[in-house]
């Protein structure tokens, strides 16, 4: 059953379902609202229009119409289109039962997979033809797998496409709880379907799983997806969105088909238009965003004390674990406990779905519930930790209560925008910017800096660039990327080839391995420079060029760079070539320049973020001119 939570996987496979008969599709647009919404234009045979729309996390489904497209593309559905855009999608396959989308695309002569997460927070990873990640929304690393550029997807837990009764068998045998609990965790098909199942097969949910006949138990499962494939009756009821209806269930609305039933019981993300517009007095916005905060403050509340709760429930467990890492930590490291855990079965230790040496904490995962246990504290310290977070937010729930209680509604001028500043970055102390396709470059801006870069930042899969000229920036590029123009003028514009006046130069990369600091025999390497062992990648006659301007989204900075990259995140830009002002006279023209185009009324918000300093970060060595805006 699909709730305002989100789908199951069952759900999903009767979406899926519907979704594949559909094919050959073809990728039209590709739309980011928020940072877990997408929405896709999906072209079929015969000139027919399909639009769907996935929320990481929570659900997937054909809609009749999406939001209007946001005015600013975010980086990431920019990403995605200069990958997947027009290409055909070759098929689309869920991972057992789990809540895993995976769309084969196939465009020109490459082959990618877009992976669509829809538990826990969600997330969106693009997969090259052998699951390598190319780019994935959002960065983690867990217990069992990484999500990371450069890495190989893995995809978490059991495909049930291939459980035999022997796996139930097992499932049932090792199982400690009564029998829905275990269907549920470990056929993984949530409460109400093991439910379900526990009607169809007359068995009592309150049973012990090891009295359950695992060939019926398995039947039945298999007869509920086929269920929702060629049996469905789409309903939504008071408690959610179902592909049949199940016993006790009273129909609100029926439909023909299970991806209108979601559309209808799904709203759609607000849209940036709809957010500005004046629908509502400000007395009732205010009232309204009070409401909704006390709503957040009450909902916090309660999954905190769910975690208290969870603690006591489950106290020696929990207490075993403190007592087993306090006492590894004195004799093992982190890194050698957390290998440990991933290699050892047991029940406790599969359990623990992170571990923290920062602050010698991990993750212990109870009933999905993620419950952050200090392992040098009691239990008591480790619940009086969330205690004071309660009490944080009862707190901020009754001054959100007295604050509805004093408004008085006024009218008062409209207040100014405030502008989000961009927070200092670790990389923000070198040259960096970021590719059309979301990646990192950095470069060094002086000997120490490029000695600085290499030794403590360049790691994995890491690339090594580099002008073929004496001087100049070491470049960085922290992942995947096919953007090689854009770094290569990066690279040939920091460089003295730009200091020589010259408007073309070449430029080589290498890999992580080949770069050492090792001379030969009777040579030295010079502070800022290393040896590149091995065939190298040139870049012949890369022109050069700087665009230098004023970011507003996500964040207000200044930014420059490569001008292909500047111009897709900048407001307001300039462009640089080689010429005639020293980098000091060029800034303070830039700063004229940008001055010129920014309305008058946002100058004085912009003073603390615009100016020469800021800019002459960015200008190239040498001489420079203004050649566009």
């Amino acid at each position: 059953m699909a709730t305002q939570k989100g789908m199951s996987g069952i759900d999903l496979n009767a979406m899926l379902f519907e979704l594949k008969s559909c094919l050959p599709l073809w990728i039209g647009k590709v739309y980011q609202y928020n940072i877990n919404t997408f929405g896709f234009r999906f072209n079929g045979d015969d000139r027919q229009k399909y639009s769907f729309i996935v929320e990481c996390g929570r659900r997937a489904h054909i809609t009749k119409n999406l939001p209007d497209s946001p005015k600013n593309p975010s980086g990431y559905s920019m990403f995605l289109r200069k990958y997947i855009s027009g290409g055909k999608i070759l098929d689309i396959k869920q991972y057992g039962i789990q809540r895993i989308l995976d769309f084969t695309i196939g465009k020109t002569e490459k082959q990618y997979h877009l992976i669509f997460e829809l538990f826990d927070d969600g997330n969106a990873v693009l997969c090259d033809e052998n699951y390598v990640i190319i780019n994935p929304l959002k960065n983690h690393r867990f217990k069992d797998r990484e999500v990371l550029p450069g890495a190989t997807y893995i995809f978490p837990g059991e495909n049930t496409d291939f459980f035999t009764t022997g796996d139930v068998e097992n499932i049932l045998i090792n199982s400690e709880k009564d029998l829905v609990r275990t269907l549920a965790s470990g056929l993984m098909m949530g409460g109400n379907y093991a439910e379900e199942l526990c009607e169809i097969t007359g068995l009592s949910k309150k049973s012990d799983p090891k009295s359950g006949d695992p060939k019926i138990i398995l039947e039945a499962f298999r007869d509920i997806i086929r269920r929702t494939e060629t049996g469905k009756r789409p309903v939504i009821t008071n408690s959610g969105c179902w592909p049949f209806l199940f016993a006790g269930e009273k129909t609100v609305a029926e439909f023909s088909l299970y991806n209108t039933a979601l559309e209808n019981y799904y709203p759609l993300p607000e849209t940036e238009q709809e957010k500005t517009k004046p629908k509502l007095s400000k007395a009732e916005i205010i009232r309204n965003r009070q409401k909704k905060a006390i709503i957040g403050f009450e909902s916090r509340i309660s999954d905190l004390q769910n975690k208290v709760d969870l603690i006591y429930s489950n106290y020696q467990v929990i207490s075993d674990i403190i007592q087993t890492l306090d006492n590894a930590s004195k004799n093992h490291s982190w890194q050698d406990i957390e290998e440990i855990l991933k290699n050892n079965k047991n029940s406790v230790s599969s359990m623990i779905s992170g571990v923290h040496p920062q602050d010698a904490s991990v993750d212990v995962k109870i009933n999905s519930t993620i419950i952050k246990i200090f392992v040098h504290e009691s239990i008591e310290a480790n619940a009086n930790r969330i205690y004071s977070e309660i009490k944080k937010y009862k707190k901020k729930k009754t001054g959100a209560l007295r604050a509805m209680e004093r408004f008085v509604v006024t009218d008062k001028p409209e207040p100014k925008k405030e502008f989000v500043y961009l927070k200092p970055k670790w990389y923000h102390r070198f040259r960096w910017f970021y590719t059309s396709d979301g990646v990192l470059v950095i470069g060094g801006r002086d000997a120490g800096t490029n000695e600085e870069i290499v030794k403590k930042y360049m790691e994995g899969n890491d690339k090594f660039v580099h002008a073929d000229v004496h001087g100049g920036s070491i470049v960085i590029v922290k992942g995947e990327t096919e953007c090689w123009d854009e770094v290569t003028q990066f690279a040939a514009s920091y460089s003295n080839i730009w200091k020589a006046g010259h408007f073309s130069g070449d430029v080589y990369a290498a890999d992580r391995q080949q770069v050492s600091k090792t001379a030969e025999s009777g040579e030295f390497v010079a502070r800022g420079a290393f040896v590149i062992r091995g065939e190298r990648k040139y870049y012949h006659d890369v022109p050069v060029g700087v665009a230098i301007g004023l970011q507003y989204e996500p964040a207000l900075a200044v930014i420059g760079g490569p001008v292909s990259a500047i111009k897709n995140r900048a407001r307001y830009y300039v462009v640089l070539k080689p010429g005639t002002f020293e980098p000091n006279d060029s800034a303070r023209k830039i700063l004229k320049a940008l001055k010129d185009m920014i309305p008058a009324e946002n100058q004085k918000e912009l003073k603390n973020i615009l100016n020469t300093e800021k800019i002459a970060a960015f200008v190239p060595p040498g001489g420079s001119d203004i050649v566009g805006e």
